[in-house]
């Protein structure tokens, strides 16, 4: 299992899809998913260009150590 699925909290939209008994409450939980990967996309493009601007700080560090 990936990270991506560990946080993925299964039981709970199990019990949310167990309440989606008409199309606005579908549609809302429908809504909700596509929320929280969004939410999820975004922190994960936000952790990698933090590790990317880390890295070039190190490179920056290490290039004016040695020269």
């Amino acid at each position: 299992m990936g990270e991506d699925q560990a946080d993925f909290d299964i039981d709970r939209y199990r019990a949310l899809l167990a309440k989606a008994d008409d199309e606005p409450s579908r549609l809302a939980l429908i809504e909700l998913l596509i929320e929280e990967n969004a939410r999820d996309r975004l922190a994960d493009d936000d952790a990698r260009r933090q590790a990317l601007s880390q890295a070039e700080t190190i490179r920056r560090l290490l290039r004016n150590h040695s020269g």
